[in-house]
């Protein structure tokens, strides 16, 4: 089903696993003439791809020097730019097609090369949180009719902003209160605030598995390797809730923009939280620093005369693969230097699935999970270039392109801004089983009997109890 007729040029910036895998989706659902397409990107990965398609690949990585000139040549009014690079500044390219008049989309918002570990930037500075601010800070220039540029729309951030909104609706229904969709942020923001939902995990569970085990040298992993050890490099992030009691002894406040996170001094691939899925049960994941942390918490806060009198404790908690973790232990070892080898697992995967969803916690009835559980299996029968964790990401994109063609003059926006049903309908097909569960575990489960550690007795959904010391 062709969902859009596009008729301007896309030019796809990086073409990783995410380009490579999103590109049979947007020729089966955006009806756009492949010689309209241009590949820009900093190896040979995908060529291969893109000459499967017929679309035109150039092998030359972008830089501040160079990328205002080169893509002001290939994008005008009503053409689309797909970024989904690493080391490529997100805030410059969103400048550049507000100039041109183009449409935009990314998955995360990436400084320029050596952003993330620069050590002349505070921790605060080189955080999602202050990416976050400067991107939303174009909105002051922003005029009326800006084009579109959808920022940090893939699986997380993005899908999983919708899955929020989704089981929002659900737990209000299981607590009997009224589970009309809201009309705007307030509402969101209320609905949260009176069904007692206290934490919101992005709760990941990555279990597919290889016929060639993790080699002495070498990072393994199912989706980009430079985006994970990037973000898992940054310090640890998390929006901060106002149930909290405390703040952690190495969590610290930023002294700029909403205050709707905090972060702590260490790598969030050294920090790890307990967490629930339902196929997994209870679990230690890491929490990666995402901007969906940071942007659900802003979205669900409700204020009393500039005073927050409520807002959700908000955080990715990720188990990854394996031989992901493997990886990682082993990058650490190293002080955080990367292995010399890289190997994106794809077509040597055997089994297993990416279970990917949100757990709303604290609330009268208990906790609640929901969203996708994909097999490798399906995901190959649905989509060529594909592993369960790529498609999650490239349904998303895909969905987020063509709700961005459908809108094309709202300037810069945040998935949690844009219509939850539309984005749903559209990634239903690729996601797999999609599931709601109701669990009465917490984070205190066990742990009293077997290790009567300093934990809140009172709260289990304290942030104290659901980090792993």
């Amino acid at each position: 089903m062709k969902h859009f007729a596009f008729d301007g040029r896309l030019v796809v910036v990086g073409f990783g696993s995410i380009g490579q895998g999103v590109m049979p989706l947007i020729l089966r659902h955006i009806a756009i003439d492949p010689a309209r397409i241009t590949i820009i990107t900093a190896d040979e990965r995908g060529h291969d791809v893109a000459n499967e398609y017929g679309l035109r690949f150039i092998n030359q990585a972008l830089t501040r020097a160079d990328y205002q000139d080169r893509l002001s040549a290939l994008l005008g009014p009503g053409d689309f730019l797909l970024n989904l690079s690493v080391d490529v500044s997100s805030i410059a390219l969103v400048e550049l097609c507000r100039q041109r008049g183009a449409l935009y989309l990314d998955t995360c918002i990436e400084p320029w090369a050596g952003g993330y570990t620069d050590p002349s930037l505070s921790p605060s500075l080189r955080s999602n949180y202050a990416l976050r601010e400067s991107m939303l800070g174009l909105r002051a220039g922003a005029g009326a009719n800006d084009p579109t540029a959808l920022i940090t729309h893939g699986a997380n951030p993005g899908l999983v902003s919708h899955f929020v909104k989704r089981a929002l609706l659900d737990v209000a229904a299981a607590c009997g209160l009224d589970a009309t969709r809201p009309a705007d942020r307030a509402g969101w923001a209320d609905l949260a605030r009176r069904a007692g939902v206290k934490v919101i995990h992005i709760a990941e569970r990555d279990t597919q598995i290889a016929d060639r085990p993790k080699q002495r040298g070498e990072f393994v992993n199912t989706w980009s390797i430079d985006g994970f050890v990037g973000e898992g490099c940054q310090p640890a992030e998390l929006g901060w809730g106002s149930h909290e009691k405390a703040l952690p002894p190495d969590g610290r406040r930023h002294d700029f923009g909403c205050d709707s996170a905090i972060y702590l001094m260490r790598p969030g691939a050294s920090q790890r939280v307990r967490t629930w899925t339902p196929q997994e049960g209870p679990f230690h994941g890491f929490l990666i620093t995402h901007s969906e942390s940071i942007s659900i918490a802003d979205f669900l806060t409700v204020r009393d005369n500039g005073a927050v009198v409520y807002r959700p404790t908000c955080h990715y908690a990720y188990h990854p693969c394996d031989d992901a973790i493997t990886s990682l232990h082993e990058l650490a070892g190293k002080t955080w230097q990367q292995q010399p080898v890289q190997r994106l697992m794809m077509n040597e995967i055997t089994a297993g699935i990416d279970e990917l969803g949100v757990l709303l916690a604290g609330h009268g009835k208990g906790a609640y999970w929901y969203g996708s559980q994909l097999s490798v299996g399906e995901a190959r029968s649905l989509a060529p270039h594909n592993n369960a964790t790529s498609l999650q990401v490239t349904a998303a994109v895909l969905s987020g392109m063509i709700w961005a063609m459908e809108n094309p003059n709202r300037g810069i926006v945040e998935p949690d801004e844009v219509d939850f049903e539309r984005i749903l309908d559209l990634c239903r097909p690729y996601l797999g089983p999609v599931v709601g569960a109701f669990t009465d575990w917490t984070p205190l489960d066990g742990r009293e009997a077997l290790f009567p550690e300093d934990i809140d007795r009172d709260d289990p959904w304290q942030f104290r109890n659901i980090r792993v010391l």
